[in-house]
């Protein structure tokens, strides 16, 4: 087995348990603020947003800059500073008994919050450009199984065991994680060319804003990651109001995994058939078909009406991300390719950020139901601007790196 394959299985494998266990406390996170105190609906709702959006904050400053030093020094440091911190920071989440701290350990948990981010810059920087799709949607499979498992067995768990433990095995399986990291990634280092241009973060953040393609799949990537996260930490309490059964964490839990399991079964195949025909083209018609199915979940009255739509839903969305990383591993030059995908994963957290907020907010107002409509029009919205960008002509990102620019 060569070095290539051998380390893309052991993303692969880390990347399940890294997905898989942290999307196992995700469907609780409503559920364990309401452990802290007796408080009212509204209240366990603002802050199930802020604390859900609180690790995204920290993310999106860190990224770029996780991406540089990836660019300089190699990206299996960047996944085990990742993975040994995010177990750290998960296990003391375990032990809080307020909003408070608990918010404050989430925005700690977001400095070190790129493990799957890196592993899918990891796997871009080291397949051809025409097989991109492909590989990071196989990757992706990868993380979504972990998701489609994790937030069930999540559930289980704080039923059976309440919600400490599942914090505690959290932190055990991404540490796990970062030992296989440790022990079995083989990274070939890139031989650096001594006359190549050291560009500044300026020269690379002012050529993004520059290049069309590249700032609209930034801004469509926030878009995406708005939509997506509006109604993630809302959704336990959407259950609670659809059914009356006691295990309502469980039944959060296969809410959760249903938009799991239309992206596992769909995600290499939309990766594949951007390869074939164009990123651009498939990206489009995912974003269509998440506002399709989106707009259905704000009007079902029975909870299998919710999983099917989650269902349809993960469908369209799982695509995704595979295809906007292989846009930008596309179109960046592969010395700066690091920097520029953290750029774009601060936009994905940037929308992390905003979303929940966004929810939170819209659901106080008007109703968590309403979420689903306002969060389908993002889409739609994301829609026209790639559509828009089909009739202007194209650009060469490596124009827009001007020679004043480079770090001596």
């Amino acid at each position: 087995m060569n070095v290539q394959k051998r380390n893309f299985i052991i993303i692969w494998i880390a990347n399940f348990l890294v997905a898989g266990t942290m999307t196992m406390i995700m469907p609780f996170l409503s559920l364990y603020i309401e452990t802290f105190g007796d408080h009212s609906d509204a209240y366990v709702q603002k802050w199930s947003g802020l604390i859900f959006g609180a690790t995204f904050i920290t993310a999106l400053i860190m990224s770029p800059i996780w991406g540089r030093i990836a660019d300089k020094y190699g990206f299996k440091p960047i996944l085990l500073i990742n993975g040994f911190g995010i177990a750290l920071s998960v296990f003391l989440m375990g032990f809080v008994n307020s909003v408070e701290t608990f918010f404050l350990l989430r925005l700690l948990n977001g400095l070190v919050t790129g493990f799957i981010p890196t592993s899918l810059a990891f796997v871009s920087a080291n397949v051809k450009k025409e097989e991109a799709g492909k590989m990071l949607g196989t990757l992706q499979m990868g993380s979504v199984s972990g998701t489609l498992f994790g937030p069930v067995l999540g559930g289980l768990l704080a039923d059976a065991f309440g919600f400490q433990y599942t914090f505690i095995i959290t932190s055990i399986s991404v540490t796990i994680a970062a030992i296989i990291v440790l022990v079995g990634i083989k990274e070939q280092r890139k031989v650096k060319n001594v006359r190549a241009i050291h560009y500044s973060r300026k020269t690379i953040l002012g050529g993004m804003l520059r290049h069309r393609l590249m700032l609209n799949v930034m801004i469509v990537t926030a878009l995406i990651q708005i939509g997506n996260f509006s109604i993630q930490p809302l959704l336990s309490l959407y259950v609670t109001h659809l059914t009356d059964a006691d295990n309502v964490a469980f039944l959060a839990g296969i809410t959760f995994s249903a938009a799991g399991v239309g992206n596992l079964l769909f995600a290499r195949r939309w990766g594949k058939l951007g390869d074939e025909i164009g990123y651009e083209k498939v990206l489009s018609t995912l974003l269509l078909l998440s506002f399709i199915f989106m707009v259905p979940q704000a009007f079902v009255t029975e909870l299998w009406q919710l999983v099917l739509c989650r269902l349809l839903f993960g469908i369209a969305v799982g695509g995704m991300i595979p295809i906007t990383t292989a846009l930008v591993r596309r179109e960046a030059p592969i010395d700066i390719q690091g920097e520029v995908m953290g750029y774009n994963t601060s936009f994905r957290f940037l929308g992390n950020i905003i979303g929940p907020m966004f929810g939170g907010i819209i659901s106080g107002f008007v109703g968590i139901s309403s979420v689903f409509i306002f969060t389908a029009m993002l889409f739609l919205l994301s829609f026209f601007l790639l559509y828009n960008l089909k009739k202007k002509p194209s650009q060469d990102f490596e124009d827009f790196l001007s020679p004043e620019g480079h770090e001596k």
